[in-house]
């Protein structure tokens, strides 16, 4: 069996709230995005179109991330990606929680996995303004250990208006690992701009914590982290489009020096397992 491609970090184009500044970012970073911006949402916004885009670029499979952050980037609703990944078989729906806007986070996570099929939690601490160790947050760890899903929270930089950066070191998710044993965890950007080495040792320390590198350049991968191969088991791929082209961020994995079976675990053998395929 051909190990499948998975983008593992994918936002939708259509939001029910847009911020300034993520349509500032739309218009001066993406590419096809900025030469018409209605046009690419209303084009991206139908998921079948999605779907096509996401196989034509080489990838098998996409998460697609839920966001409640109305201060830095916009909301896109848990109903809205549900909406957008039914009955498109390569899109793989990804909640998430603002704890700040919920009475009962855990609870409504057993309700989206159950009754509503979600594949895993997508968390944004520096935009939600939470340590990813809060205890406020570990009843959200302890069900989502349950109910057998990974989480994914955002680590390091970003340029959205209202981040607070301090909530996004690697560090706090030493707790977290350590704490909920059978929880896997996954560190989007691995750290960016600050704390690579952090977000490499621990993923190498802890046996259920991945780095995950969308945003990164391949190109840079080891400069960033010497012994990038070295880790190569604990590795997931994701490109955060729409801000990253998938066609041209799979290719340059592609073109990277590493063994072709390294390539394959990078790409999705690794995300694979932590989503359960067979």
């Amino acid at each position: 069996m051909t190990t499948p491609v998975i983008d593992f970090h994918i936002h939708t184009i259509y939001y029910e709230q847009y911020t300034p500044a993520l349509t500032e970012f739309f218009n001066k970073s993406c590419q096809e995005a900025s030469k018409d911006l209605p046009a690419f949402i209303e084009k991206y916004k139908d998921s079948a179109t999605f779907a096509a885009h996401l196989t034509e670029s080489g990838a098998d499979y996409g998460v697609i991330l839920a966001e409640y952050c109305p201060i830095n980037t916009g909301i896109s609703t848990n109903d809205n990606v549900y909406n957008f990944c039914l009955g498109q078989d390569p899109l793989i729906p990804f909640a998430s929680l603002n704890p700040y806007l919920l009475s009962n986070p855990a609870a409504e996570l057993d309700r989206l996995v159950k009754e509503m099929g979600f594949r895993g939690l997508k968390l944004y601490p520096s935009y939600n303004l939470f340590y990813p160790n809060d205890p406020i947050m570990y009843p959200v760890y302890a069900k989502a250990q349950e109910l057998g899903i990974p989480v994914m929270m955002h680590t390091g930089s970003s340029t959205f208006y209202g981040t607070r950066i301090k909530y996004c070191d690697p560090i706090f998710f030493d707790d977290i690992a350590v704490d909920f044993p059978n929880l896997n965890l996954l560190m989007c950007h691995s750290g960016r701009g600050f704390w690579y080495d952090k977000a490499f040792f621990l993923s190498r320390l802890h046996k259920n914590l991945y780095m995950e590198i969308s945003g990164l350049p391949p190109k840079k991968l080891f400069d960033y982290f010497p012994e990038f191969e070295r880790n190569a088991d604990k590795i997931i791929f994701g490109t955060d489009w729409p801000a990253i082209n998938i066609k041209d961020n799979i290719e340059a994995i592609r073109s990277l020096p590493l063994k072709e079976e390294n390539i394959a675990k990078i790409l999705g053998g690794n995300a694979a397992r932590l989503l359960k395929m067979d």
